[in-house]
C-alpha cells in the first residue's frame, strides 16, 4: 500500500488531514491503538510500528502528532488519572456522613477501574514499576487523593488520617482491584471485593461512632454465622 492510500475512514496515509476535526480524528485514533497495544503487550512492548499498524496511519503521520510511542501512553495515563481523581473528589462532595463518604469512594474507586477494560490488568501490572511510566501516575493520583480525604475531614472538624493509615486504606483498595484485574469478570467476585474494600476503608479510616453507623446499613457486614 502507498502512502497516500486511503483508509477505511476516508483519510489518507502520509497526508495531513485538512480540517481540526480530522487532526483530532487522527490523534483520538493514535491514542485508541496505543492503548490496545498496551493492553496487549505492556509499555516495554510500545513501538511506533505496532501503533501505526493499528491506527491505519503512515509513520510520518504518528511524527506529526507525537515524537515517541510513550508520549499517547502519558495521554492515556493522564486521562486516568484526571478520571480516578475526578471521581474521588466528586464522591467525597456527596454527602458529609463519613461511613457514607467511604462507600462513595470505594463506588468511585470501582467505577474508574470498570472504565478501564482489558487495559486495567497492564496498569496494574506495571503499578510498581519504577522503569514504567505507570508508577509515577500512580504516585501522582495517590498525592491528589491523599490531599482530597485529608481536607474532607478537615472540613468536617475531624481528625485527618495519618499518612499510614490513609496509604493503608489506598493500598487494600488498590489490591483488592488488582486481585480483580486478574481475573475474568464475574458479578459476585466484584460484589465480596466492594465489601472488602468499604470494610477495610471504615475500619482504617473512620471512628467507633462510624463503625456503629456503619453497623445499620444492611448487608455491610455479616450479622452471624452462615451469612
Amino acid at each position: 500500500m502507498t502512502s497516500d492510500a486511503v483508509t477505511a475512514s476516508g483519510t489518507r496515509r502520509g497526508r495531513p488531514p485538512q480540517t481540526a476535526e480530522q487532526a483530532d480524528e487522527v490523534r483520538a485514533r493514535i491514542v485508541a491503538a496505543t492503548a490496545a497495544v498496551f493492553t496487549e503487550h505492556g509499555s516495554r512492548g510500545l513501538h511506533v510500528a505496532r501503533i501505526i499498524e493499528g491506527a491505519g496511519i503512515s509513520r510520518p503521520t504518528f511524527y506529526r502528532y507525537f515524537g515517541n510511542a510513550e508520549q499517547p501512553l502519558h495521554v492515556l495515563l493522564a486521562a486516568s488519572n484526571d478520571g480516578l481523581v475526578g471521581g474521588v473528589r466528586d464522591a467525597l462532595a456527596q454527602s458529609t456522613e463519613p461511613a457514607e463518604l467511604g462507600i462513595a469512594l470505594i463506588d468511585a474507586y470501582l467505577e474508574w477501574a470498570a472504565g478501564h477494560g482489558p487495559m486495567l490488568r497492564p496498569v496494574f501490572a506495571e503499578l510498581h514499576d519504577p522503569g514504567s511510566p505507570v508508577s509515577g501516575y500512580r504516585e501522582d493520583a495517590f498525592d491528589d487523593i491523599r490531599g482530597l480525604v485529608r481536607a474532607k475531614f478537615a472540613a468536617l472538624g475531624r481528625r485527618p488520617p495519618g499518612p499510614l493509615e490513609l496509604d493503608t486504606a489506598l493500598q487494600v483498595c488498590e489490591f483488592v482491584v488488582y486481585r480483580l484485574s486478574a481475573a475474568p469478570p464475574d458479578p459476585d467476585a466484584l460484589a465480596a471485593a466492594r465489601l472488602t474494600m468499604i470494610r477495610s476503608v471504615l475500619v482504617t479510616l473512620g471512628t467507633r461512632a462510624d463503625l456503629e453507623f456503619a453497623l445499620t446499613l444492611p448487608g455491610l457486614f455479616p450479622s452471624g454465622e452462615g451469612d
